[in-house]
């Protein structure tokens, strides 16, 4: 960049010789070398060009895919309250979006104070050696940016920061229409998301806009300025280049040192207004990186696995926000039991998985595995020791294979048909056009409702862990996937220490106990049979449900 910057200058300065030698004087041997001179700057500047950009484009993208790398890195390790305050349409214009904002500003930043600010020194340096009182005259209106280009210089931040904000709720909105694409054609709301679309879309037009306009201001405020000199200079010049006392083949080198230095100068003075702008994203990195999570793992960790599996929660209390969602829990999951949670909505059933998960912590209480609280554990050694299987079932867009193994290679392919088998996967892979390697599609889009779930019941099986915790699992289904799913589960949480959240209470006939929740606590515990002599809650959700299933 200092290279084709500098040869701009040396081809302003080789101006003088060519006027004054060749076509004033009309020297002939000064042709050549003066021709030959002006040939090699230019071959040297598209050289240095094509470097320079080859270097750029590599360093650009490299830093750019690294601090994402980065970003997802430390995002990924957040508390999922972060992620409930935070829709993905604004973690993704942070990850994305605000990293190749910074990632273009940065290639002007750079190359302007590579090439254009060695290319404007240059042609100054040449402007002074002609004359340096025609100099001080051609930027005698430099003084007068300065107020007019702060002021600017802090409209375009404002106008930056609101345009990002914009971009991340217009991918939110792409976001929700792409995944919720089947509720959306079923109830015609079709036209109705594309005027929230649009309306969103105008918004970061108009932003986008303004922040151009703003961005556009500095580089006319220099416009005028030098305007003002090349006038001034004209009008002060011109007498001397009349009268003999300079030479037109000084004042040519001067304007076309002048008049280079014009685009340099109007491309740095644009930088003040992307910086503004970069600005506005890298404050947004910041205050992402700056976000630090709750839930990490202890100074001192305890051992990976416990001795044993038992569950136990001691007068656990959690609320979120104002509302209070756990009061009090106690209960005791015996090592290779099952234990079955039910409730009416809200009664904090899937609140007692996250905390076990230590998905969120609990205010007061404790919670323990094995007689060690769940605080004691690593992260990853404590989710390590569940498998879970929920009512929404995430597959990525990938290979069935893919899905199954998460990336694991220590499984052979004798376990992997094993899980199969077990889970009734291989009843339908065999009828899929590709097997295994068959593409699941977007959410596991290519999948019915209850292949889903045996691909996750197979994919607890390969993880082969203590603990299972089952979320509604079979809610969803059709009778026949009911049935060969819940013999899947059944297989599934044999020697296993089982939980399980079910709003069919037919399911949990068999659990070794049954907790009933209500507004955060344990009202009634029992066997299916002991808590319907009792006559109490699940007495009433099992009569509701009973006349729901009638009709």
């Amino acid at each position: 960049m200092s290279v084709e910057g500098g040869t701009v200058g040396v081809l302003a300065w080789m101006l003088e010789p060519m006027f004054d030698l060749v076509f004033v004087e009309g020297r002939a041997d000064a042709v050549t070398w003066v021709g030959i001179a002006i040939l090699s700057l230019f071959v040297v500047r598209g050289v240095a060009g094509v470097a320079q950009r080859i270097v750029m484009a590599r360093v650009a993208f490299t830093a750019s895919s690294s601090l994402q790398q980065d970003l997802l890195s430390h995002v990924l390790r957040l508390d999922a309250a972060y992620f409930s305050a935070n829709s993905p349409g604004q973690l993704i214009e942070r990850v994305q979006g605000d990293v190749q904002a910074i990632q273009t500003m940065w290639v002007q930043l750079i190359t302007g104070v590579g090439r254009d600010a060695v290319g404007l020194i240059s042609l100054m340096v040449v402007a002074l050696s002609v004359d340096p009182v025609w100099t001080a005259v051609a930027v005698i209106g430099a003084p007068l940016l300065v107020a007019p280009s702060l002021i600017v210089q802090r409209y375009i931040r404002k106008k930056a920061f609101r345009l990002r904000d914009i971009a991340g709720r217009r991918t939110t909105r792409l976001d929700e229409i792409f995944h919720g694409i089947t509720p959306i054609k079923l109830n015609a709301m079709e036209a109705y998301q594309q005027d929230r679309f649009r309306v969103a879309t105008d918004d970061m037009v108009r932003a986008t806009i303004r922040t151009q306009a703003g961005q556009a201001t500095v580089p006319a405020l220099v416009d005028f300025a030098i305007g003002f000199g090349f006038f001034a200079v004209l009008l002060s010049g011109g007498p001397q280049i009349i009268a003999g006392e300079k030479t037109v083949g000084e004042f040519m080198a001067f304007f076309t040192a002048m008049s280079l230095a014009f685009q340099p100068l109007r491309r740095l003075a644009n930088m003040s207004g992307a910086w503004q702008t970069m600005n506005a994203s890298l404050e947004r990195i910041y205050a992402l990186r700056d976000t630090v999570p709750t839930i990490v793992d202890p100074v001192t960790p305890a051992e990976a696995r416990p001795a044993s599996t038992d569950v136990v929660f001691r007068d656990v209390h959690l609320a979120y926000g104002d509302n209070p969602v756990l009061r009090g829990v106690d209960f005791t999951v015996p090592a290779g039991t099952t234990t079955a949670l039910v409730g009416l909505s809200g009664a904090g059933k899937s609140t007692v998985f996250n905390v076990l998960t230590r998905m969120v912590d609990p205010e007061t209480g404790q919670v323990t595995i094995g007689g060690r609280d769940v605080q004691a554990y690593r992260l990853g050694d404590l989710r390590g020791l569940f498998s879970v299987v929920s009512q929404d079932t995430l597959l990525f867009d990938e290979t069935l294979r893919e899905n199954l193994l998460l990336g694991r290679l220590d499984l052979s392919e004798a376990a992997l048909k094993d899980a199969l088998d077990a889970a009734h996967v291989s009843e339908f892979v065999a009828d899929l056009p590709l097997g295994l390697e068959t593409q699941a599609g977007p959410r596991g889009s290519n999948l019915s409702g209850g292949q889903r779930q045996r691909v996750a019941i197979a994919r607890a099986l390969l993880r082969d862990t203590p603990i299972l915790l089952l979320d509604e699992a079979t809610s969803a289904l059709d009778t026949k996937s009911e049935r060969l799913v819940q013999e899947a589960l059944s297989r599934l949480s044999q020697r296993r220490t089982t939980l399980v959240i079910a709003h069919r209470l037919s399911t949990i006939r068999e659990a070794d106990q049954i907790l009933v929740l209500d507004k955060g606590r344990v009202v009634e515990r029992g066997t299916h049979d002991e808590l319907l002599d009792r006559g109490g809650l699940y007495t009433q959700l099992h009569r509701m449900q009973f006349g729901a299933d009638q009709g």
